[in-house]
This record gives C-alpha cells, structure tokens and sequence, in this order.
C-alpha cells in the first residue's frame, strides 16, 4: 500500500478539468456580479440587499427569468431582479407580457419593497428599461 492516504491522492485528469471549469464559472460569476454593483452605484440606485421593508426605492439590475404566475385567479408577470448584491421579484399584476421584459435585460424600476415569503417584491413599479447598446 502506497504511503499517502486515498484522500490526499492526486485526482485524475477528468477531475482536475472539472475542477477549473468550475473555478472559471465561479469568478465568472463573481465578475458580472461585480459589475452589476458598479452599475447600481452608477445609476445613483439602491442596492438590493440593502432594501428594508416598505421602503420606497430605486434599484436597478439585470433580468434573470420572467414567468407567467397568476395570483389570486388575476395573471401576473413576475421577473427576478438582480443586482450583484441580492434579488429581488418585480410583479406587475394584471399583465401577461409587457414588450421588452425578457431575460437578460437590464432595467431600472422604483417602488415600495414589500416583504413576500422572506423575499423582496416590487408590485407594479415604474420602470425603465435600459437600452441594449449598454449591456
């Protein structure tokens, strides 16, 4: 039996291939977050992680999913929000679609946070959609 116990083996190839894609998507991941609070700091808006209860805000971020979840029997067009510090969900209630609201998309909305199931929301806030050149 070798000296050096199984643990402390060097890993296979494959393992160590996986292990730098994933370091890679890591600080990928740590980058775009970054630059998405340089953003917020930019745009003169609140991070989201720093929003509180009934407070009435500004935030911008990027769109990560947009989903049609009706509450109550009345359709609504949910979005998760994300700035680089945390998410939150923009809800606008009576609505199916709204043209440009898509994943990916960067905009600034204001509103009134409200605490839903330990999540952040904005029901139907002003917003702006940033342009597309600046992505």
């Amino acid at each position: 039996m070798s000296a050096v116990p199984r643990s402390e083996k060097p890993t296979g190839r494959f393992r160590r291939m996986l292990d730098r894609l994933a370091d890679i998507s890591a600080s990928q991941e740590d980058i775009e977050s970054e630059e998405l609070r340089e953003d917020t700091e930019t745009a003169g808006c609140v991070r989201i992680g720093d929003c509180l209860d009934r407070e009435v805000v500004t935030v911008t971020g990027t769109l990560r999913t947009v989903t049609l979840r009706p509450r109550a029997g009345v359709p609504a067009l949910e979005a998760e929000l994300f700035d680089g510090s945390a998410a939150l969900d923009v809800v606008w209630l009576g609505r199916r679609s709204i043209v440009g609201i898509e994943p990916g998309r960067k905009l600034i909305a204001s509103g009134r946070i409200a605490m839903s199931h330990g999540r952040r929301v904005l029901f139907n806030p002003k917003y702006e959609l940033r342009p597309l050149g600046r992505e």
